[in-house]
């Protein structure tokens, strides 16, 4: 059986092990979306620092997709140079990195533009209600995805992975606490897949056939209105049936509720997707205890564990957690007299 410092492989993607740090917003991006120097050395030192497999964070197809300002955007070549100095950095200590392709939808805080949804529906109260989108407009954002996915491959990226969770657009389209169209994008199982699976294959124009594409999904809203767990699966399933290779499992987001949080919290999440989708998973959410990151992989409960707060606090976190389970890695240059 596989451990967490075993190799993985998924199509072309080769990891020395599988220990993933998870897309974090840094809110430290240039107002025009161009990457900085936190974001060169927050990358590459937890590169450095063992960590097989880099995900840098949500990254907004269009200005208005993205979070905040100070969020990462890929909607411009002016981004491709930033991000590549970070790909060939984590490159040369020997991770493999991947870009998450985002839209914030009626989350997004960007002044300067309305933010938009499949319907006129804010968020909470705090919120602008957004922006219903025309047709038109909804194909205009399937086409700003593609045509990051064709930016992140200039870049060197390993992989790409769309940003399907925490009530940003696509997972709005997905959700029936967002989405009250009676279109072709609303009203049916269906038609509120349709969003999610037009992205999908657009990106998929744009990746190599070797490079396999990640999405990262909510598998639960928390809330009655919302889908459940039983519909995430079989939403699952039909994602990897449209070229989807692997799934990110969070969970939350599409409304203003916090869920209970606890060591491995959405690890049976992860499990039920992997199992009744048949596709490879990520699991994700307080999983910085060593023997729970070990068991999750040992036990088939997943295939990468992403490491999100526990990163934040302890960059060689992948370091500390192989010496917890009495495992040999080696640091770079004169890192290793530090172990």
């Amino acid at each position: 059986m596989p451990t967490l410092f075993d190799p993985f492989e998924l199509k072309g993607l080769q990891l020395k092990n599988r220990v993933m740090m998870s897309p974090m917003c840094q809110y430290q991006a240039n107002t025009d979306g161009t990457v900085t120097d936190w974001h060169y050395v927050h990358y590459g030192s937890r590169a450095v620092g063992g960590v097989g497999f880099v995900m840098v964070e949500a990254s907004g197809v269009e200005n208005r997709g993205r979070i905040s300002s100070r969020d990462v955007g890929i909607f411009s070549d002016d981004h491709i140079a930033g991000l590549k100095r970070i790909v060939d950095f984590c490159h040369a200590y020997g991770a493999k990195i991947g870009i998450q392709l985002a839209h914030a939808g009626r989350k997004s805080e960007v002044t300067d533009e309305p933010n938009v949804a499949p319907s006129a529906i804010a968020f909470s109260e705090k919120y602008r209600v957004p922006k219903e989108l025309t047709v038109q407009e909804i194909e205009e954002i399937v086409e700003a995805f593609g045509r990051a996915a064709r930016r992140a491959v200039q870049a060197g990226f390993d992989t790409v992975e769309i940003h399907g969770a925490h009530g940003y657009l696509i997972n709005e389209f997905l959700s029936p606490i967002a989405n009250q169209r009676v279109d072709e994008y609303g009203g049916t199982p269906a038609k509120w897949m349709r969003f999610a699976m037009e992205v999908i294959h657009r990106v998929k124009e744009e990746i190599p056939s070797d490079m396999p594409l990640l999405m990262r999904v909510s598998a639960v809203e928390y809330s009655e209105e919302g889908y459940s767990l039983d519909e995430m699966a079989e939403m699952s399933k039909q994602f990897k049936e449209a070229g989807v290779d692997m799934i990110d499992v969070s969970s939350g987001g599409s409304i203003p509720v916090a869920p209970p949080q606890f060591p491995g919290y959405q690890l049976a999440f992860a499990e039920k997707i992997r199992k009744e989708a048949g596709i490879p998973v990520i699991t994700v959410g307080r999983m910085e205890c060593p023997q729970l990151a070990e068991e999750a992989i040992r036990h088939g409960r997943a295939d990468l564990v992403a490491i999100a707060r526990g990163l934040l606090k302890d960059p060689y976190w992948a370091k500390t957690a192989a010496l917890a389970l009495g495992v040999e890695m080696e640091m770079p240059g004169v890192y290793k007299l530090g172990y």
